[in-house]
């Protein structure tokens, strides 16, 4: 027992030696008492233990009896910080006590953490190399409130739950503990303890930015060098203009599977960027876009089950290297897009799942916090501290990363309370209703942050409902999304698509309908990875017909899609004609490039992308109804469609024309707005792209003889299975 006042209870003895003790700094470290000042410690494995003045005297500590580890002593009084020199049989060293450092975070931390508004939240909590009160090391910090105690382990401690317990924060629940010696590189994890004392299994730090190569799960205390960016020019110049007014053709990547290393293991991110960047840029993309890069469990899940949303997933190096890769697009003109999930996470046990024992990123009620659909957690936005955490994120990725802009994933899961669910599986608001007003704020919040951060930014919704004004600004109304996905237009058109040419006059308006709709939001075009996976086939595997009629199918298709008002979006493999299924578990069939007819369809997306940023009609109002104009609507039984895109006042408009039967059409007569020479832009059918070569020898005379509502016509060549697009060239020939 403890026979003076100045020696710790056994009480609180018994509870540090077993890693129960709520408030290990009130014990450890050093401490007044009407005796004197005490040192106390806890050193596994230590025979002896003395304190270290800061004028280097010694002073012995006496170990406890019984307690093995466990010291403390009367030391002089005096200013400066104590260490600690211990010493066994196998000899001695010496180490800054953990328990001598005061806090790092303070009381304005716990108030916005709490309050949800910590924008930068990311630079307070998780592991941070620091110097602290002189030393150098590590300050850990997490978010527990309802855990009894919180410790860190890892390499630095072997991964003993004993050593290293944090400090309670009352007022916000947030752990923290500055870990001096500790250096970047190190694994560790979080031992939490219940509230009713049960050892959970070991946790990942939620806001890790490093984390281990799967199966390993520990987190990985990252550099905390600054990175050297080089990209100022393009950060200034994607801040002009309305984003809706710039062409936007973005490719879609799996980075473990776009192409894989010799002996099929993963490139890294600076091979990847040796390759991609230039294969993106050549193509004449403006944009790519990274499915979920975040740190994840499982390759099956694509990235779309993240575990650890603040770090660049391992599999391709660390967050450094991915910094290079967004640097490196932006030296070529590439903006980078990255895929974003706040919508539900896994549970798996290392994960936020149950973190502090509690539901605590999570709805309690499986009625609203367990997905059917994908067997995860529904983040808890009525939350304060679980949406900033989530917000803080989104910002994150722009603030240290550079990228260009959120994907945000799965939004109408966020936006209903009854998605995938049947009656008596939901809980509806008090009034009845079915909408997740807590998602729709927090939606609305962390559009709001991002513009406000980076205003040359965008965030882009996968939205498959007709939910009203996903890409409304939210002072107008709306979730103040920048862009939302057409699914609708998407499953549509492939609809018709995959008919036979012979049946496709009964399947016409799938290919019209999008138009009634199309100025509702600001939409992206996405031939995405959901279309090419899971039995759906490839793009071109879709088409109906002979090989030479697929291949002009999928043609005539991505000119009606880069000629349809919209920003593009497709996925890798589609612009050379895949004809396999994609798997996330092996590189792209990049072999199909050494036949013609694949790298027609190669030559073709160049094209598209080319003539769609070069030419201002087609996409300075890819938003706006005036920029659109039906000429043919109604040709179901040629499956013929025309239509004219507008830009600004000067620019020359131009008529797009769709042919999707394998019928040639000779003298097909077209209304036009003016009289004079239309240029052909493009033609899918060029010999180039492995078409038939059929055209119109490079132009069409329009005459002042009106058609189709319009003042002047001319009689044009229809290819089969084409699209051919045409640019008014003015008064003569040019």
């Amino acid at each position: 027992m403890a026979g003076s006042g100045w020696q710790a209870s056994d009480g609180d003895v018994a509870a540090i030696l077993a890693a129960r003790h709520g408030d290990p700094f009130a014990i450890l470290g050093r401490h007044a008492t009407p005796d004197g000042t005490v040192v106390r410690a806890f050193v596994p494995y230590a025979a002896t233990l003395h304190a270290l003045a800061p004028d280097g005297r010694a002073h012995e500590l006496a170990a406890r009896p019984g307690a093995e580890g466990f010291f403390e002593g009367i030391v002089p009084d005096g200013p400066g910080r104590h260490r600690l020199r211990a010493g066994n049989a196998g000899g001695a060293w010496e180490f800054d006590d953990p328990y001598s450092f005061g806090p790092v975070l303070g009381a304005l931390d716990d108030h916005l953490f709490v309050e949800g508004t910590h924008r930068e939240l990311y630079r307070q909590l998780g592991a941070h190399p620091c110097r602290h009160e002189g030393a150098e090391g590590v300050h850990f910090a997490v978010w527990a409130p309802n855990a009894s105690r919180v410790s860190v382990v890892g390499d630095f401690n072997d991964w003993d739950g004993r050593r290293l317990a944090m400090r309670r924060r009352i007022a916000s629940g947030l752990w923290e503990i500055f870990a001096p010696g500790v250096e970047p590189g190190t694994r560790y994890k979080y031992e939490v303890v219940s509230r009713d004392g049960v050892l959970l299994p070991l946790k990942a730090d939620p806001v890790g930015f490093q984390g281990e190569m799967r199966p390993s799960t520990a987190s990985v205390v990252a550099p905390a060098e600054p990175f050297p960016w080089t990209d100022a020019g393009y950060l200034a110049e994607r801040e002009r203009g309305d984003k809706r007014r710039r062409p936007m053709s973005t490719y879609e990547v799996h980075l473990g599977s776009w192409k894989r290393a010799e002996g099929g293991g993963f490139l890294s991110y600076d091979e990847l960027a040796d390759d991609l960047i230039p294969y993106a840029a050549g193509m004449g993309f403006t944009h790519i876009e990274l499915m979920p890069v975040s740190e994840h469990p499982l390759d099956a899940s694509w990235g779309y089950q993240p575990v650890g949303l603040y770090a660049p997933t391992a599999r391709f190096g660390d967050a450094a290297g991915f910094a290079r890769l967004v640097d490196r697009a932006h030296a070529a003109g590439l903006g980078v897009i990255v895929d974003w999930v706040p919508a539900h996470f896994p549970v798996d046990v290392h994960g936020l799942a149950k973190f502090d024992g509690t539901s605590l990123y999570d709805y309690a009620d499986p009625r609203r916090g367990f997905h059917p659909d994908w067997n995860t957690a529904i983040y808890d936005f009525a939350r304060a501290e679980v949406a900033g955490f989530l917000a803080a994120n989104a910002v994150y990725w722009l603030d240290r990363f550079h990228v260009d802009g959120l994907r945000v994933d799965a939004v109408a899961s966020m936006l209903y309370l009854d998605y995938s669910r049947n009656a008596g599986e939901w809980v509806p608001n008090w009034d009845g209703g079915n909408d997740n007003r807590e998602a729709v704020d927090f939606l609305k919040r962390v559009n709001g942050l991002v513009y406000a951060a980076h205003p040359g930014a965008v965030t882009i919704a996968e939205e498959s409902t007709s939910w009203p004004g996903v890409s409304r600004p939210v002072y107008a109304g709306g979730l103040g999304f920048g862009f939302k996905w057409n699914m609708g237009w998407m499953h549509d058109t492939l609809e018709f698509m995959a008919q036979d040419p012979v049946h496709r006059r009964w399947h016409y308006d799938r290919m019209t309908f999008g138009l009634l709709y199309a100025f509702s939001e600001n939409f992206v075009l996405p031939l995405s990875h959901d279309e090419v996976v899971h039995g759906k086939k490839s793009i071109l595997s879709k088409m109906p017909g002979d090989e030479w009629q697929r291949f002009a199918n999928v043609r005539a298709y991505y000119g009606f899609m880069w000629g349809h008002p919209g920003k593009k979006l497709l996925f890798m493999g589609s612009e050379f004609g895949q004809t396999a299924e994609w798997n996330f578990d092996q590189s792209l069939d990049w072999h199909l490039l050494r036949y013609d007819i694949h790298r027609g369809v190669q030559d073709l997306i160049r094209d598209l992308n080319g003539v769609y940023r070069a030419t201002a009609s087609l996409h300075v109002r890819d938003c706006e109804p005036e920029g659109f104009r039906w000429v043919v609507a109604d040709d179901h039984a040629n499956s013929v469609l025309a239509w004219l895109r507008f830009g600004e006042p000067g620019d020359a408009p131009v008529l797009v024309v769709s042919n999707f039967t394998p019928v040639p059409r000779e003298n097909y007569r077209l209304g036009l707005p003016l009289a004079g020479h239309w240029r052909e832009l493009l033609n899918t059918d060029a010999a180039r792209y492995g078409g038939s070569n059929l055209g119109n020898l490079g132009g069409v005379m329009a005459k002042a003889e009106p058609s189709h509502g319009l003042p002047a016509s001319a009689e044009v060549v229809l290819p089969p299975l084409a699209t051919v697009f045409f640019s008014f060239a003015g008064d003569g020939v040019h």
